[in-house]
């Protein structure tokens, strides 16, 4: 039988489509989801192999009143999202001929099963970045590694999660 176009998906997602893609899953972390807007987070990159989320510390974040620390339950929350957007960039790689809309689909049946943080240090600083790392990506499970620094490159807290995908 002879081979058709129309048989074979696009081996890549189009220039526009990617950033359609990139412009939804911003707005979906920075506007969408209520808990990261209130948390303050913005996206810093979607880039491989380490995307990133910022935030700026605010009275409202702060655990410890004596000495303005970051509450571990905000360190916990940062870390978790920021393991989703590493997952939701890994995804769109790893399905380059989805659309926008079908890979922000995968979002939706996404959910964290395993989140495990290592409070290193006080969470002291003017803005934090935390970083995640996809470690595996299968059809079913996916793991992370996550780390929180202050402004300055102090490593605040570490942590590893598995995320349920499908």
């Amino acid at each position: 039988m002879p081979h058709r176009p129309e048989d074979t998906a696009p081996a890549h997602r189009s220039a526009a489509e990617q950033a359609r893609f990139v412009a939804a899953l911003t707005d979906m972390f920075e506007q969408r989801i209520r808990f990261n807007e209130v948390l303050g987070l913005r996206v810093q990159s979607l880039a491989a192999p380490a995307p990133s989320l910022r935030f700026d510390m605010r009275p409202e974040l702060v655990g410890h009143f004596l000495y303005g620390r970051l509450h571990g339950g905000v360190i916990s929350a940062v870390l978790d999202a920021t393991a989703g957007l590493a997952l939701m960039a890994a995804i769109a790689d790893k399905h380059p001929a989805d659309t926008a809309e079908q890979v922000l689909q995968r979002f939706s049946r996404m959910g964290t099963i395993d989140l495990r943080v290592d409070f290193l240090r006080q969470g002291v600083g003017r803005h934090f970045v935390a970083s995640a790392e996809v470690t595996r990506l299968g059809g079913r499970v996916g793991s992370t590694q996550m780390r929180l620094a202050n402004e300055e490159g102090v490593l605040i807290a570490t942590g590893a999660a598995s995320y349920i995908l499908a």
